[in-house]
């Protein structure tokens, strides 16, 4: 039983890096080209890194929500399939 809550555990971490993955990746590129493009400018504005990574951001969850979802509820259904093992 001690087994199967480290694994199950294991498996929720990978599940959560792996669905958060895309998301990130997406800020982190855009963050890098506006912070590229400002350099290169010299155009030092808060706000014009702010407004692309938000529309990134939303982009890759348009795109990968059913997968995201379907991976989350997949899971659930493995945990609570499992719960009676686990709570007793």
């Amino acid at each position: 039983m001690e087994q199967l809550l480290i694994d199950r555990f294991q498996e929720a971490m990978i599940i959560v890096c792996s669905v958060s993955a895309p998301v990130l990746l997406a800020a982190l590129l855009t963050g890098l080209t506006i912070s590229f493009f400002q350099a290169v400018t010299q155009l030092q504005d808060q706000t014009l890194s702010f407004v692309p990574k938000i529309l990134s951001v939303f982009l890759v969850l348009g795109i990968s929500f059913t997968w995201m979802f379907s991976k989350i509820v997949s899971f659930t259904e493995k945990i609570l399939s499992e719960f009676s093992i686990i709570a007793g």
